[in-house]
């Protein structure tokens, strides 16, 4: 019985990101539809998806495309159309950003953006891994995985932050946890239990609640 090799770091934490990605943009789109979600919270889950998705394009852009097509001259093409989806996601993101969050008549608009967020993040996403995973596979070891991943993580916004414990806690294993916050520099590593309590209140006040008799 053969044994499947377990996936580089860059394509495991890429795809546990992926999924964070999908489930969060769907939460939001499907909880600003709710008058039982609090507004606070929706805002909060707003502010967070906005900053985090446009930073994980941007470090694509910037950073990790110039080096998979410098490994890779012939993935370049790919790699570069994806470009042009991250505009049009910048667009969307925009407008969920201008998606006022004060009150109930505000819900339908927010309901939209987040909506249209949704879409355009999983059809990306949907396009960008056949690509990607490849070249991540073949041209980006571990070492360099962990590199480029320190570099992010110190760029990254600290809107909301407590939410990606939160939404890596709900896709992921512990190990895969685990591995994630591994990156993360001491003080932030020793906030992780409180940021993972104050992410679930978040996160628990807005999805549905199942009524029972």
């Amino acid at each position: 019985m053969s044994m499947k090799p377990p996936e580089p770091a860059a394509v495991a934490e890429t795809r546990l990101l992926h999924k964070m990605h999908r489930v969060a943009t769907s939460l939001l789109a499907d909880a600003a539809q709710r008058d039982s979600a609090p507004l606070p919270m929706l805002g909060e889950l707003r502010d967070f998806l906005v900053a985090a998705l446009r930073h994980h394009h941007e470090s694509e852009d910037d950073e990790l495309w110039p080096q998979l097509i410098a490994a890779d001259p012939a993935a370049g093409p790919g790699l570069t159309a994806l470009n042009r989806e991250h505009d049009a996601l910048d667009s969307g993101l925009d407008a969920l950003a201008a998606a006022p969050v004060r009150d109930d008549a505000d819900r339908p608009a927010l309901a939209a953006a987040a909506a249209a967020v949704r879409d355009l993040v999983h059809e990306h996403l949907d396009h960008e891994e056949p690509v990607l995973f490849p070249v991540l596979a073949a041209h980006m070891s571990d070492l360099a995985w962990a590199a480029f991943s320190q570099k992010v993580i110190a760029s990254a916004p600290p809107v909301n932050a407590h939410l990606n414990i939160g939404f890596f806690e709900q896709v992921g294993t512990p190990a895969e946890l685990a591995v994630v916050t591994a990156n993360l520099p001491q003080p932030v590593l020793q906030l992780v239990p409180v940021m993972r309590q104050q992410a679930r209140a978040t996160l628990d006040s807005l999805r549905e609640r199942t009524v029972t008799s």
